[in-house]
């Protein structure tokens, strides 16, 4: 069985296409600024649903998919489950319908590996190239979310690096440059993508009475997301704002 918080069905944000958006419950990482805090929790308010019932949802949805479209797993970190999700990628390969994944890259074993292995596409967050900074973020390392990168890069499995901008957290010159030295002769990075900061999310905190500790940090400028994207472009050739 796999834990389920939420679904977005025609979702065109998450990968390539329009795609079934699977919101997975449980995360090992704390960001200051995640939008679903309600997912942390390993167990939360989820539903307990059986890997075919998504199968199914998936493929009555495939007509709307188009040549590019397909199902995503986020969360949460699916990596969480991924000893559950792997029946489940299995059959969806089987149905023809492409997999993405969009995790942090931290947790590593060999379900998570198997379930790389079956994804067609991987979205990687990068919190911060800085680990110090990363630490203060998200209340871990960076370590193995670079290792999984480079995991990818030798698999020969595309992925796409994702980056949220936050003003005084990970918008720093110095750190996003240290990033494009690391990366830039990466051959399966196919496209970056910088996540404007927001606090659409806030709403949530203060009904799980929770304190939102970002709530004093500005949304990104105009002028600084085309500040960011000018910089990511001096090392890869594919960068959008989402």
């Amino acid at each position: 069985m796999i834990r389920v918080h939420s679904y977005e069905s025609l979702g065109t944000y998450d990968g390539p296409g329009i795609r079934l958006v699977v919101f997975l419950q449980g995360c090992n990482f704390r960001c200051l600024y995640c939008a679903n805090p309600d997912t942390i929790d390993a167990k939360g308010e989820s539903k307990e649903t059986a890997p075919e019932e998504i199968l199914k949802m998936a493929v009555s949805q495939k007509p709307f998919f188009g040549k590019k479209g397909g199902i995503t797993f986020s969360g949460g970190e699916p990596t969480f489950q991924a000893k559950a999700l792997i029946p489940l990628c299995r059959m969806l390969k089987d149905a023809g319908i492409h997999i993405c994944i969009d995790s942090n890259g931290s947790i590593w074993n060999k379900e998570v590996e198997e379930l790389f292995s079956l994804a067609d596409l991987v979205l990687l967050d990068i919190k911060e190239f800085n680990d110090k900074r990363h630490q203060t973020l998200t209340a871990r390392s960076n370590e193995q979310t670079l290792k999984t990168a480079a995991w990818l890069e030798k698999a020969g499995k595309p992925f796409w690096l994702r980056y949220v901008l936050v003003k005084g957290y990970s918008f720093f010159e110095e750190d996003i440059r240290a990033l494009g030295e690391h990366f830039k002769d990466y051959r399966m990075i196919e496209r970056v993508e910088i996540l404007p900061y927001h606090t659409l999310g806030m709403h949530k905190y203060e009904a799980m009475g929770l304190e939102y500790k970002l709530k004093d940090v500005a949304a990104n400028t105009p002028e600084e997301l085309e500040r960011a994207r000018l910089l990511f472009e001096e090392y890869f050739k594919t960068v959008y704002v989402n």
